[in-house]
């Protein structure tokens, strides 16, 4: 299985934050959730962070099967409304970057 986070580096602007949620819900997620070969899309918020750690207000994680399922979804007109709607959000809420990072799970045998 592959997952490939989406990791929220920045911050929420001062008083959106239950406004952000909402929109991350009601806008961003559902469509990532049309993403083709995803086996899973979800979505974690920091609630808090030690000092000094770096801010991550939001992870959003999307499995898939194999590589295959990955290029497939990246390819797909559905990673451009995705985008757009993400792009969105942030313009109205979000601080920061987006870091992209993929994880290669269960890729050893015991």
């Amino acid at each position: 299985m592959i997952t490939r986070y989406a990791l929220f580096e920045g911050k929420v602007r001062d008083g959106e934050t239950e406004a952000f949620r909402a929109a991350v819900m009601q806008t961003i997620l559902p469509k990532w959730k049309q993403f083709p070969g995803a086996l899973d899309v979800r979505v974690s918020f920091a609630e808090s962070r030690d000092e000094g750690a770096p801010e991550y207000p939001m992870i959003l994680a999307i499995n898939y099967p194999d590589l295959a399922a990955v290029e497939a979804a990246l390819a797909s007109p559905a990673r451009a409304e995705a985008r757009a709607a993400t792009e969105a959000v942030l313009s109205r809420f979000f601080e920061g970057r987006i870091h992209h990072h993929v994880t290669l799970a269960n890729e050893f045998t015991l």
